[in-house]
């Protein structure tokens, strides 16, 4: 399948309109929609990343009373 690749913008309404396409009428397409992502506004993609870790009871059973087995 090949590929032909427009950029356009939507009008107001969402319709999305198409001029100019080096295709003959009646031939069947393929119509696929990707959006660009959002454009970073100076923020870190991860803000967590060096913080400090502290663990409170780190050798503490967690949801003991959850599991059936241990009943």
């Amino acid at each position: 399948m090949q590929a032909y690749r427009v950029e356009t913008t939507l009008t107001q309404d969402g319709t999305l309109t198409l001029h100019s396409l080096p295709f003959r009428a009646g031939e069947a397409v393929e119509v696929i929609i990707l959006v660009p992502p959002p454009v970073a506004l100076g923020l870190p993609q991860y803000p967590l990343r060096g913080m400090p870790l502290h663990y409170l009871d780190p050798t503490e059973p967690v949801a003991q009373a959850d599991w059936e087995a241990a009943q």
